[in-house]
């Protein structure tokens, strides 16, 4: 007898089938998470000595900027890999999406 869970993941396969990736594939999003991970790495390294210099100064509004400038860039490198990775699954990105969007709007234009 299959569990609860054995049933539910055997009709979420039915639904959306797993992806089978290449080797090629593999390589590819291995190299991208390496690539992404070492940025956002080294930007959170250098803004963070940033933010310690603004501290010892004292100047807590360059500190609050330097955040905010943080976790913009980190979030801006997230989207970047992400999309990195889907178009590697062959997946349409955001990106593209909206590109065919606009393309489709000055058709009809």
């Amino acid at each position: 007898m299959k569990s609860a869970y054995e049933l539910a993941m055997e009709r979420l396969e039915k639904k959306a089938p797993t992806i089978k990736l290449t080797p090629e594939q593999k390589a590819r999003i291995a190299e991208i998470n390496s690539l992404y991970g070492s940025k956002i790495a080294e930007k959170e390294t250098f803004l963070q000595g940033e933010i310690a210099k603004e501290k010892i100064k004292g100047d807590l509004t360059a500190v609050e900027q330097i955040q905010d400038q943080l976790a913009r860039e980190v979030r801006r490198l997230h989207v970047e890999w992400e999309e990195k990775k889907a178009a590697v699954h062959g997946e349409k990105t955001d990106y593209e999406t909206a590109i065919q969007q606009l393309e489709s709007e000055d058709d009809k234009s």
